[in-house]
C-alpha cells in the first residue's frame, strides 16, 4: 500500500474531497412565524401598548366628532379642520392601531400579503392626512388672526378647499407603492407594515426621498412659518397696546402653547423621518428588530396627544363637553349664550374664539385709530379670552 502523496507510476494521487458546506437557512417568513431572535414577552408588550394607545386615540377622536356634531356653535370653518384631524387620527387607530395589537399578539403578521400592503396604505394615508391637517389648521390659524389679504375671511368654501387638498395630496404621495413605485413591506420586528426603507433600488430611494420632503419637511416648514408669523403679530398688537400690564399674558400663552404644538409634532414624526432616511441611506444597516419598532410607534401616539392639545385645552369646546354629559343643561347654555355681562362672548360664541381675536385686530395698513379708538381696542384686547384657552381654534 503507497502512502498518501507518493506518486504511482509518476502520476500524484488525487487530493481528498472536501466537505461541502451546509446550505445557508432560508430565509425567515414574516407571514409564517414570529421571528425567533425575539422572545415573545416582547410581542405581548407591544401588543398591550397599542391596545392603550388605540383605545384612547379611538375615545378621544370620536368625542371630539361627536361634540363638534351635536352642538351648532362648533361647526364654525375655522373647526372644519379640526374635525378633519380627529378623522385621521380616528381612522389611524383604526386600521393601524387595532391590527398592530392583533399581530403583535400573535407575534407576527399573521393576515398574509395583501393584508400588509392594505394596512401599509391605510396607515401611511391616515398619517399624512393627520400631518397636513397640522400644516393647514397652522395656515387657517395664520390666514385668521394675520389677515394677509385683508378683508377677506376664512369662509366655508376656504375650509373645504383645505380639506381637499388634505386628502388629495395625501394620497397622491401613497398611492404609488401599491401601484409599483417602491412598495409597502412588513417591518423588522414582523408585526406591523410600512414603506419599503430597505430597498437598495434607485427607484425606491427616488420615492422614499421624495416622500421625506413632501411629507414631513414641507408640512413643518408650514407649521413652522404660518406660527412664526401669528406670534408677531399678537407680540406687535400687544406692544402697540402696551400700557396695560397685562396685555402681554395673551401673547406669552400664545407662544408657550405654538411651541408645544411644535414640539409635539417633532416628537412624534421625527424619529419616523430619521429612521427612514437612515435604513434608505444605508439598506444593511443591522438594526435590533425591536429598536427599529421605536419609530413607529411613537407616530401613532400622536393620535392619543392632538386631540388634548388642539381642541381639549378649548375653553368653548369644554363647555360643550360638559352640556353633553350633564343632566343639568340649562345652566351651560346659559354660560355659552350669555351676551350682556361679558362684551367678548358673544363673539366667541358665535363665530368661534380665534375669530373673536382676530375681530380685535387691525388690519395691517389699515386706518390708523384715534387715542380714542386706541383705548377702546386697548381696553377690549386685555378681556380677550387667550390667557385662558390658549388660542384653540374654537
Amino acid at each position: 500500500m503507497e502512502p498518501s502523496g507518493v506518486t504511482v507510476l509518476g502520476l500524484p494521487h488525487p487530493p481528498p474531497t472536501a466537505t461541502p458546506a451546509p446550505p445557508p437557512p432560508p430565509p425567515h417568513d414574516p407571514f409564517s412565524g414570529p421571528l425567533q431572535s425575539v422572545a415573545p414577552w416582547n410581542f405581548k408588550v407591544l401588543a398591550a401598548l397599542m391596545f392603550t394607545v388605540s383605545a384612547l386615540s379611538l375615545a378621544e377622536n370620536f368625542l371630539v366628532m361627536l361634540v363638534t356634531f351635536r352642538f351648532k356653535q362648533l361647526r364654525q370653518p375655522l373647526n372644519y379642520i379640526i374635525v378633519n384631524l380627529s378623522l385621521a387620527d380616528f381612522m389611524l387607530s383604526l386600521t393601524g392601531g387595532l391590527i398592530s395589537f392583533v399581530t403583535n399578539y400573535r407575534g407576527y403578521f399573521f393576515l398574509g400579503i395583501w393584508a400588509c400592503v392594505l394596512e401599509g396604505f391605510a396607515v401611511t394615508y391616515f398619517g399624512i392626512v393627520a400631518l397636513w391637517s397640522l400644516a393647514v389648521l397652522a395656515f387657517e390659524r395664520f390666514f385668521v388672526i394675520c389677515r394677509p389679504l385683508g378683508n377677506i375671511r376664512l369662509r366655508v368654501k376656504h375650509a373645504a378647499l383645505g380639506l381637499v387638498f388634505v386628502w388629495t395630496f395625501s394620497f397622491i404621495w401613497t398611492i404609488p407603492p401599491v401601484l409599483g413605485w417602491s412598495s409597502y413591506t412588513v417591518s423588522k420586528i414582523g408585526t406591523t407594515c410600512e414603506p419599503n426603507w430597505y430597498s437598495n433600488s434607485f427607484s425606491d430611494h427616488t420615492f422614499i426621498i421624495t416622500f421625506f420632503i413632501t411629507c414631513f419637511i414641507l408640512p413643518l416648514g408650514v407649521i413652522i412659518v404660518c406660527y412664526t408669523k401669528l406670534v408677531r403679530k399678537l407680540r406687535k398688537v400687544s406692544n402697540t397696546h402696551g400700557r396695560l400690564g397685562n396685555t402681554r399674558k395673551p401673547e406669552r400663552q400664545v407662544t408657550r402653547m405654538v411651541v408645544v404644538m411644535i414640539v409635539a409634532y417633532m416628537v412624534a414624526w421625527t424619529p419616523y423621518a430619521i429612521f427612514s432616511i437612515v435604513v434608505t441611506s444605508w439598506p444593511t444597516i443591522d438594526l435590533d428588530p425591536r429598536l427599529a419598532s421605536v419609530p413607529a410607534f411613537f407616530a401613532k401616539t400622536s393620535a392619543c396627544y392632538n386631540p388634548v392639545i388642539y381642541v381639549f385645552m378649548n375653553k368653548q369646546f369644554k363647555k360643550c363637553l360638559i352640556q353633553l354629559f350633564s343632566c343639568n343643561d340649562g345652566i351651560v347654555e346659559g354660560n355659552l349664550n350669555q351676551t350682556t355681562e361679558r362684551p367678548g362672548m358673544t363673539a366667541e360664541s358665535n363665530t368661534g374664539e380665534m375669530s373673536a381675536i382676530a375681530a380685535r385686530i387691525p388690519i395691517s395698513g389699515g386706518i390708523l385709530p384715534t387715542a380714542d379708538d386706541q383705548s377702546s381696542q386697548c381696553s377690549t384686547f386685555a378681556q380677550l379670552p387667550v390667557a385662558e384657552n390658549k388660542i384653540c381654534p374654537m
